[in-house]
């Protein structure tokens, strides 16, 4: 599974570059954008698990930006991090008051900031922290690359582990085909979608080997939910 990917935001190209070497090297993926128009369109096209996000941007603010991703019903539960200069208590509270996710003041300590990333991926995407992660009577264990129903271990290849993995950290979120080969395969793999469904076929398959019930659910011309 492709490790989380972080949009830097800021227009001090210093500070982008800082971002960039401790992000990469806690291993996580990073994409940059100086203005607040190219964050935008970064935003729609690669879909980040995380925004870390500079108040003070040239065009578009930092704030408008995160209230345009926070308006968006299928991506406002994407964590934004606001870093800025701005100190003051009433600017943190507008900062979280218009949907940033923490607001962390320059200078910051590197290995906190570090810290608070870590924080919010574990919220959105457990798996990719080492996270167990439990839904109903099935449990994921991805430091050990083990999953379980009940107290019975579910017998899955690679692929299939990933595949898990993504369902069950949205549980009742729809997935595309397309989304599913992103989040699994990566965007610089070319698979055809029809090779989600064949691997959803082997997923449901080793769920239900001991005799569960199937709790994927397939959204005819959309996609795949857990339960």
């Amino acid at each position: 599974m492709p490790a989380p990917l972080i949009l830097i935001v800021e227009d001090e190209p210093a500070q982008r570059e800082v971002l960039q070497y401790n992000i990469e090297a806690a291993g996580f993926r990073a994409v940059m954008a100086a203005t607040g128009d190219e964050a935008l369109v970064l935003f729609a096209e690669e879909e980040p698990d995380l925004v870390l996000l500079d108040w003070m941007l040239p065009e578009v603010s930092g704030i408008e930006i995160c209230r345009r991703i926070k308006s968006h019903p299928a991506r406002r539960q994407i964590p934004v991090i606001m870093l800025s200069a701005r100190a003051e208590e009433a600017d943190k509270v507008r900062g979280l008051d218009t949907g940033a996710d923490d607001y962390v003041t320059k200078p910051y300590s590197v290995s906190e900031l570090m810290a608070r990333i870590r924080n919010q991926l574990r919220r959105v995407r457990p798996s990719a922290t080492g996270e167990q992660i439990i839904h109903d009577d099935i449990s994921l264990n991805s430091l050990e690359h083990r999953a379980f129903r009940g107290d019975v271990e579910i017998k899955i290849g690679p692929t299939e582990f990933r595949l898990l993995a993504t369902l069950i950290e949205h549980p009742g979120r729809v997935w595309s085909r397309d989304r599913l080969l992103d989040r699994v395969w990566g965007q610089d793999v070319y698979v055809d979608t029809r090779t989600v469904d064949v691997h959803i076929g082997r997923l449901r398959k080793a769920l239900t080997a001991d005799g569960g019930t199937d709790p994927i659910r397939t959204i005819r011309g959309v996609g795949y939910a857990l339960g």
